[in-house]
């Protein structure tokens, strides 16, 4: 590396605390990109769910990831493994990491990088990796999602349901989705839904039912499950699919498997962080040649409900826990 680059970096660690709380300020050296990795001057890293598990003990990072949270990041790229060719030192990029967002520096797999949409600040870009990977993923390569299809989305105005209306809508895809109030509601329809239900005061049952013309919904993209499986069965059409990538309400739940046969429906799920390189790096193509061009063209607009200095770590994790946030909350380096 340059000898240029600083030698330290200051990053956030985790302490005995419980909570937020736990968070605080370190400083680190600055890692070393391997043969097939960049070195990012971090500009802004994504705040998501998983950071709270990990934070709190239950969501371990993979072997070999670094043990500083952070999923995502956006930045300048300031030094190359010696195997990397795709990219130069100086360019802009956005990053889908297994760890070590929230720090000044972090390094990247070349594979799982893409080159910032022109038209974004680096904050909006830090905003993307972590959901648009799942949300492709997840919908379009495990689900099997088509234009003209019907689509229910829990949790429309978190930072995976924002992408995934825009993203599904603006590729032919009917969308209904559920939220928790009726501003957030409104984001919905704002964002490209057709239908948004309050699940405070409306069941969504019989409404995706009635969305899918009386059978239900082709696909329904589910971060609650707990007690959710059992409904998002009832509100599947024949033939349809149930991708769950998180389980607020728990993972342990009880189905009727008759429903399950009788209409042949599909019930998968994934998780993201520990897959390999080359997986994350035919998610990065697709995301290049169909998702990437409606962003340059505004099609597609990233969600930031607010940024936090790094500092503030802290805040930004009660803001998540606190589930008042539209879109995703961003840590800046400034």
């Amino acid at each position: 590396m340059s000898d240029l680059l600083p030698k330290t970096m200051r990053c956030v660690e985790m302490s005995d605390a419980k909570g937020a709380e736990a968070l605080k300020l370190a400083e680190r050296p600055v890692p070393t990109p391997g043969p097939d990795e960049i070195l990012i001057k971090v500009a802004a890293a994504g705040v998501n769910r998983p950071d709270i598990l990990q934070r709190d003990g239950l969501y371990p990072a993979p072997p070999g990831a670094s043990d500083i949270l952070g999923l995502e990041a956006a930045g300048e790229i300031v030094a190359l493994g010696a195997d990397v060719s795709d990219f130069s030192v100086g360019d802009r990029v956005t990053a889908l990491l297994t760890g070590g967002g929230y720090a000044e520096f972090a390094t990247a797999h070349a594979g799982s990088c893409l080159a910032v949409p022109q038209g974004l600040t680096l904050v909006e870009a830090a905003s993307l990796p972590e959901t648009y990977f799942t949300v492709w993923s997840n919908l379009f390569d495990r689900a099997r999602l088509a234009a003209s299809e019907s689509l229910l989305i829990h949790g429309g105005t978190s930072g995976i349901g924002t992408a995934a209306i825009q993203i599904a809508s603006r590729l032919g895809v009917r969308v209904i989705a559920t939220a928790g109030s009726s501003a957030k509601c409104q984001a919905c329809l704002d964002l490209g839904a057709e239908l948004a239900v309050n699940y405070r005061e409306d069941d969504f049952v019989p409404l995706a039912r009635d969305f899918g013309g009386g059978k239900g919904v082709d696909v329904i993209l589910d971060m609650v499950g707990g007690d959710y499986v059992a409904r998002n069965i009832k509100s599947l059409a024949p033939d349809g699919r149930l991708v769950n990538i998180a389980f607020l309400q728990g993972s342990k739940v009880e189905i009727d498997l008759m429903a399950v046969m009788l209409k042949r429906l599909t019930l998968t799920g994934s998780t993201l962080r520990a897959r390999a390189p080359e997986f994350k790096a035919a998610i990065a193509q697709n995301l290049k040649k169909t998702v990437w061009p409606l962003l340059e063209k505004g099609t597609i607009k990233p969600v930031v409900h607010k940024s936090f200095a790094l500092q503030d770590v802290a805040d930004a994790h009660r803001l998540m826990e606190s589930s008042q946030h539209i879109g995703k909350i961003v840590l800046t380096m400034d």
